[in-house]
């Protein structure tokens, strides 16, 4: 009896086709459901990456002509003093007076490069703040989808 049964499990007459179709099909959908959530994902984070280059290059163009105007700020600066102390040198009188005129130049040029390097390092600064901003916003955003 239990060879008669052993039989009936591998006979071709139980073998059902409907089935087997029943579960590509189930198999195929399954499929394709996840290829479309995987799709989704994809373009969504390539979306975020379009979006958070777009914002550091914005940021690096800003950035960049702030720079330029801080730089151009303090040669305007640097050339009208430079063009007075000329002024200055061919007003003098005497040789004495000339030290004394180049000095307190020296001196004064002295005190402006040590505040035209901290408004350019602040605004450096800043500029690397800003087109950073984007990339580390991305970034915790990332980081928080994994918790």
């Amino acid at each position: 009896m239990a060879a008669r049964k052993t039989d009936d499990v591998f006979s071709i007459a139980t073998f059902d086709p409907s089935k087997i179709t029943d579960s590509l099909r189930e198999m195929t959908e399954k499929g394709a459901a996840q290829s479309k959530e995987a799709y989704s994902k994809m373009k969504l984070a390539a979306e975020d990456a379009a979006k958070t280059v777009e914002a550091t290059i914005e940021n690096a163009q800003s950035g960049s002509v702030q720079l330029g105007l801080k730089a151009i700020s303090a040669l305007r600066v640097n050339a009208e003093t430079s063009l007075s102390h000329m002024e200055a040198l061919l007003g003098a009188k005497s040789l004495s007076e000339v030290f004394e005129l180049q000095t307190a130049f020296i001196r004064k040029q002295a005190e402006q490069a040590v505040e035209q390097a901290k408004t350019i390092q602040e605004a450096t600064k800043s500029f690397a703040e800003s087109l950073a901003k984007p990339g580390k916003d991305a970034a915790e955003k990332a980081f928080a989808s994994f918790k």
